[in-house]
C-alpha cells in the first residue's frame, strides 16, 4: 500500500477498471471562494492517489477529468455534495454516477445520527481514522506526512463500506430510494454552485 503525489493531473492508466474512490481538499467551504488544492483518489486495490493543484492552476487535467467523468466508473464519495461542487466548479466535469456513503449511512443506520466518516470507518470496519489534518492548510507548497495521509485515509476504506453499505440497503428495501438520491446528487451541488446551499426548495415555506 503506497500513496502518491502528484502535480496537476493523475498519471495515464495508474488504475484499476471499476469504481473509484474519491475526496477533495479545498481552502475552505465555500466553494467559489475557496480553491480546490487536492483530488485524492483509489481504485480500491490498496494504492492511493493524491493530485495536488498549485495556487493559480488551469484545472486543465485531462487524465483526472477522464476517469471523474467517465460514465462506466461508480464514483464512491463520503458526503458527495461537497466535492461534486468542487469538481464542477474548478474541473468543469461532472463526477458521476455516483455513490455516497454518508447517505447510505443515513438510509440504514437510522439507530444513530453519527454519520461521519471516522465513525462509520469504526463501526463498519472496526478501524480508526485521525481527523487531525482536517482543518490544516491545503494551499502550502509542501504536504506534510500528516496531511498525506490524511488525504489518503479520507479515500482508503470507501470501497469496503460501499459493500457493506448496498447490502444494508438492500437487506432494508431501501436500494432504490438510495440510487434516486445518487443521480440527484449532481443537481443538488450545480444549485449550491448557483446559490441555494441552504434552501430547501421542495419545501412549502415561502
Amino acid at each position: 500500500m503506497a500513496v502518491h503525489l502528484h502535480e496537476d493531473d493523475l498519471p495515464a492508466d495508474v488504475l484499476a477498471p471499476g469504481p473509484v474512490a474519491v475526496d477533495t481538499e479545498t481552502m475552505g467551504l465555500i466553494t467559489p471562494r475557496d480553491r480546490l488544492c487536492l483530488v485524492q483518489i483509489s481504485d480500491g486495490q490498496g494504492d492511493e492517489h493524491l493530485v495536488r493543484f498549485s495556487p493559480g492552476s488551469s484545472y486543465a487535467a485531462p487524465n483526472l477529468k477522464a476517469v471523474l467523468a467517465d460514465p462506466a466508473r461508480v464514483k464512491l464519495f463520503h458526503f458527495a455534495r461537497f466535492d461534486l461542487a468542487a469538481i464542477e466548479h474548478y474541473l468543469g466535469v461532472t463526477a458521476a454516477p455516483v455513490f455516497c456513503t454518508k447517505i447510505a449511512s443515513k438510509l440504514v443506520r437510522t439507530y444513530t445520527d453519527r454519520h461521519g466518516l471516522k465513525d462509520l470507518v469504526r463501526e463498519l470496519l472496526g478501524k480508526e481514522l485521525s481527523k487531525q489534518q482536517q482543518s490544516s492548510d491545503w494551499g502550502g507548497g509542501e504536504l506534510s506526512e500528516a496531511q498525506r495521509e490524511y488525504a489518503a485515509s479520507d479515500v482508503r476504506y470507501l470501497h469496503a463500506m460501499q459493500t457493506i453499505l448496498a447490502e444494508r440497503l438492500e437487506r432494508e428495501g431501501r436500494t432504490a430510494l438510495a440510487q434516486a438520491c445518487f443521480d440527484f446528487l449532481p443537481a443538488r451541488a450545480r444549485l449550491d454552485l448557483a446559490g441555494w446551499p441552504d434552501k430547501d426548495i421542495f419545501s412549502h415555506e415561502s
